[in-house]
């Protein structure tokens, strides 16, 4: 965005030397033309000479007034804040002591790496419990089997194989309790189908992972500190898309709507146009303003999370019966706003009164009427082709 508005100040700058240079040439210059009752009631009007070939080099537009449309705007504060939905503030599901730490602030993390790893007491009871009740059931089962071959041969009493098909019951059951549990604590089933392989010093081991890719936002966590069961100790956050949330005054929420089209500019320079995804129904009790949120994509990560912004909303278009583009209004040195109007002799820079305003387009009052062909682009230019000639510069009249 500087490279452009530089590229602007350039382009400015080299129209100024090329119209001193055509005025030399001949090719563009100022003239004052006085009629007799013109001097008595008005002031002297002066016309910018540029010949064709010279608007085309210097890119001045010309276009035909017509009518149109303004869309009429409001300018909300704003301020970027992380996607909630794409949050997460990351906890230990059991309580240890931090072994190892692996990430840092503005880390990028990828889903399920690991990110910290504890050392627990408590798991470690869990894994053995775990380990205990698959002995257990493995041996109510082959007990349960034999139970029943000699029930079927009348070798035991129904009694002995009744007991066995509980004991079996029960084992199931408490199985079930120790799987569920690990389960609870973030370990897949292939993970304990390896706990039987795997070393006892690893049944202490807890490791902390990131629950999808993104970016350490915060980090709470120390090596060799204690965490309590959930508290979280990293916050991990997708800065693909950020939150862009507008305050809408009381006076505008009727006005502001989703689906409307933003014109979003930072602190920083980083503008954009954006769609309103909603407006909160709800006006806040400290600040009595309602939220207009845009979700904006960031991949290329201009929109930092915590800097303000200031969005231009279009609520409605209106009719208007002289549209211009707002490039073709120049501000004098006096103050006055002028459009540079065709004539037979030159480009005047006529007053004009201005009405209804957006970004991009104003309407147009007086001053300026359909089918008259005005400057549309390029109209510093012209102006500083008066403000030579009002210095001085060797023209004659």
């Amino acid at each position: 965005m500087r490279h452009n508005r530089f590229f602007s100040l350039l382009t400015v700058g080299f129209g100024v030397a090329w119209l001193t240079a055509m005025s030399a040439c001949g090719r563009a210059s100022v003239t004052e033309e006085h009629s007799g009752e013109d001097s008595e009631a008005h002031a002297e009007e002066r016309l910018v000479h540029v010949e064709q070939d010279v608007l085309d080099e210097l890119g001045i537009r010309i276009e035909t007034a017509r009518s149109g449309s303004v869309g009429l705007t409001v300018e909300l504060p704003g301020e970027v804040q992380v996607n909630g939905d794409r949050m997460a503030h990351v906890a230990p599901r059991i309580g240890g002591v931090v072994d190892e730490v692996f990430a840092s602030l503005g880390d990028s993390v990828r889903r399920g790496q690991v990110l910290a790893v504890l050392e627990s007491r408590e798991l470690a009871d869990a894994k053995a419990e775990f380990l205990a009740t698959a002995e257990r059931l493995k041996l109510a089962d082959a007990t349960f089997r034999r139970e029943e071959r000699l029930w079927k041969e009348r070798v035991s009493s129904e009694q002995d194989y009744l007991d066995a098909r509980r004991g079996l019951a029960e084992a199931r059951i408490e199985r079930r309790a120790a799987e569920q549990k690990l389960h609870a604590l973030g370990f897949s089933q292939d993970e304990l189908d390896e706990f039987g392989d795997r070393h006892e010093a690893e049944f202490t081991v807890y490791r902390l992972t990131a629950p999808f890719d993104g970016t350490i936002i915060d980090r709470h966590i120390t090596i060799g500190e204690t965490v309590d069961s959930g508290s979280p100790v990293f916050t991990v956050a997708d800065l693909e898309t950020v939150w862009i949330d507008l305050s809408v005054y009381q006076r505008d929420i009727g006005a502001v709507r989703a689906g409307q089209t933003a014109h979003v500019v930072t602190e920083h320079g980083e503008e954009a146009e954006l769609e309103i995804d909603f407006v909160q129904p709800l006006v806040g009790e400290d600040t009595r303003t309602a939220t207009a949120r845009i979700v904006a994509p960031n991949t290329d990560h201009i929109w930092h999370p915590g800097c303000f912004v200031t969005a231009a909303v279009t609520t409605s278009l209106v009719s208007a019966r002289v549209v211009v583009p707002a490039s073709a209004v120049i501000r004098m040195e006096d103050g006055d706003e002028v459009i540079f109007v065709e004539t037979g002799k030159g480009y005047e820079p006529r007053l004009v009164e201005l009405g209804r305003r957006s970004r991009d387009s104003v309407e147009v009052v007086s001053g300026l009427e359909p089918g008259e062909r005005y400057v549309a682009e390029g109209g510093f230019s012209l102006k500083a082709e008066l403000g030579k000639d009002a210095f001085g510069d060797g023209h004659g009249h």
